[in-house]
């Protein structure tokens, strides 16, 4: 990232809502393209992994070649930033996987797959999460996994009343449970660009 150009930040577009993310971080100032080949992502400086079917997700980036070129990225240092099934893709551990799920691994991890349930058990909460500073985050939750564990290397960045963490950071790598492209609060696009730029 030369001088004072805004970042280039991918958006893996393999499947799920990576339009919306694309929206924000445009909205931001970045330049965010989608990517789903290997050459796309040795353009970017950062990338955001959206949410969708998680399995589907895996078998694509295989399937085109991305699995080992982003596992290599992640850890030379590429800041990633995973919500919903991208927090999946980013678990060192998962449970509750289907037949042949693999992760991208590298986030010291135990996350739970749809942990609360079908698309009909959808919902929104307000959350506290003191890096962003107030308010709280109003945060949408769609068929949504749940961090079970935080290993030693990562930090719980917030979690619901009873305790369940859904929002997490790990040096280069970020994670949250529910979808901010979603509400119009750009809080932690903004964060996840601050760690782009400070890549």
């Amino acid at each position: 990232m030369a001088g004072n150009t805004s970042p280039t930040v991918g958006v893996l577009a393999l499947q799920g809502d990576f339009r919306e993310h694309i929206a924000v971080l445009r909205s931001l100032g970045a330049a965010a393209i989608p990517v789903k080949r290997p050459e796309e992502l040795e353009r970017v400086d950062g990338l955001v992994i959206p949410g969708g079917e998680s399995s589907v997700m895996d078998k694509l980036s295989r399937m085109f070649g991305l699995a080992e070129p982003l596992k290599a990225a992640m850890a030379s240092g590429l800041p990633v930033y995973g919500t919903c099934a991208g927090l999946i893709m980013l678990a060192d551990t998962l449970l509750d996987s289907i037949n042949g799920q693999q992760t991208l691994g590298g986030f010291d991890l135990v996350v739970r797959r749809n942990a609360f349930g079908s698309q009909l058990d959808s919902f929104e909460t307000d959350l506290d999460v003191p890096v962003l500073g107030k308010p709280p985050m109003h945060a949408v939750f769609i068929r949504a996994p749940v961090v079970e564990s935080v290993g030693a290397k990562a930090t719980a960045l917030a979690s619901l009343s009873d305790g369940r963490v859904v929002a997490v950071e790990q040096e280069n790598l970020l994670g949250t449970s529910f979808h901010p492209e979603m509400t119009g609060d750009t809080r932690f696009h903004r964060y996840f660009l601050d760690k782009v730029a400070a890549a």
